[in-house]
């Protein structure tokens, strides 16, 4: 697809742990093809299947801190003593070419970044129900009690700040969750701002008829 000068829509996904979004990410980016994944940097050790450069950029220690030295990072926190970060470089070279990028974090990068891209579209992930969130992640069987616990404690809390995103989606079923994000997604591509520079063509005078 060709580029236009409009810059590209930045939107935002957060959810609590075990509501699902990473694969309502997935099918969206499945679906088109021009939408970019910002893939975030981490001092976490790689999961079982997850690809560097892939699922995150995995960074030793020493490398993250370089990056905050040289005010490298969108947003970055430190969550169960790994370092999670989002590279200002990948972002605005994407958008700046006027590709789209979904960007994958918690509610505190969230804020980060809205303070920066006020015009990003911030979307909040919900489980259907509490029951199904506490299911959820007792069924990773690879964490203690206290961890899981400590899990949900501070999934309820990122659950209360859903007020700050601009459209929750309740992820009762995967389909229709998806159905929901596309439509979120086309809607904001058609948002007049983002087709202001179309717009503005029609307004120039480019000779007679």
């Amino acid at each position: 697809m060709e580029r236009t000068n409009t810059q590209g829509l930045l939107i935002v996904i957060s959810a609590p742990s075990g509501a699902g979004k990473t694969t309502i990410c997935k099918e969206l980016l499945n679906e088109f093809p021009d939408l970019h994944f910002s893939v975030s940097c981490t001092t976490r050790p790689p999961r079982k299947g997850e690809k560097d450069g892939e699922d995150y950029h995995f960074i030793s220690v020493k490398d993250f801190r370089n990056s905050i030295e040289k005010d490298e990072f969108v947003e970055w926190e430190e969550i169960y003593g790994h370092f999670y970060g989002t590279s200002k470089k990948d972002i605005e070279g994407l958008i700046q070419k006027g590709f789209d990028v979904i960007l994958d974090i918690d509610i505190k990068g969230a804020g980060n970044v809205k303070v920066k891209y006020p015009e990003s579209v911030f979307v909040f992930i919900m489980p259907p129900s509490v029951e199904i969130l506490r299911e959820r992640l007792k069924k990773r069987g690879s964490e203690t009690d206290d961890i899981i616990k400590m899990r949900f404690d501070r999934a309820m809390e990122e659950i209360r700040e859903n007020e700050r995103y601009d459209y929750v989606i309740f992820n009762d079923t995967i389909s229709d969750s998806v159905d929901i994000m596309r439509s979120v997604y086309m809607a904001e591509k058609n948002r007049r701002s983002q087709l202001q520079a179309r717009i503005n063509n029609f307004y120039q005078i480019t000779g007679g008829i």
